[in-house]
């Protein structure tokens, strides 16, 4: 289980045997969410957030999805190292929020 990283507490992680579409997983406490990235060309054109179990407060939530969004290109070539590379990663702790 890659982690990616840690941001204010949440921890963003995809399986190691993952599948496409490209996705992560993000937990905050008892609470997990599934964020698949569409690309095209290595751009990333679509996020789509569905629930795993449990809910995110919506403070958590806009935390989250500002991370993904500041990030997604961050995370394709971390999908793409680790899947197609089988580069093992360092996860990365953020405590500070992204404005």
């Amino acid at each position: 289980m890659p982690k990616l990283y840690e941001y204010l507490g949440i921890v963003i992680w995809f399986f190691s045997d993952e599948h496409n579409p490209m996705h992560i997983h993000a937990r905050y406490g008892d609470n997990e969410v599934k964020v698949e990235l569409f690309e095209d060309n290595g751009i990333v054109y679509d996020i789509q957030y569905s629930t795993v179990s449990g809910k995110f407060s919506p403070a958590k939530i806009r935390d989250l999805k500002k991370f993904i969004h500041e990030n997604k290109s961050a995370i394709l070539f971390a999908w793409k190292q680790v899947f197609e590379q089988n580069v093992k990663l360092k996860p990365i702790k953020i405590s500070k929020r992204i404005r």
